[in-house]
């Protein structure tokens, strides 16, 4: 059974929904700690990323 447009179209706003739902959402008060924590420079960026769960790119 091949999916229809309406369905996939359907599928993807969905899964688009559920994303945004669950995207963390840091407050200026978390931005400021992580940035200040970072250049304090006791640890790598990489190790800084790991315990705050993000990406290095981010």
């Amino acid at each position: 059974m091949k999916p229809t447009q309406d369905t996939t179209v359907e599928a993807d706003k969905l899964v688009r929904a559920i994303k945004r739902a669950t995207r963390r959402k840091f407050s200026a008060e978390e931005k400021i700690r992580i940035v200040l924590a970072g250049l304090r420079g006791e640890d790598s960026i990489a190790e800084r990323c790991r315990r705050e769960g993000l990406h290095q790119n981010v």
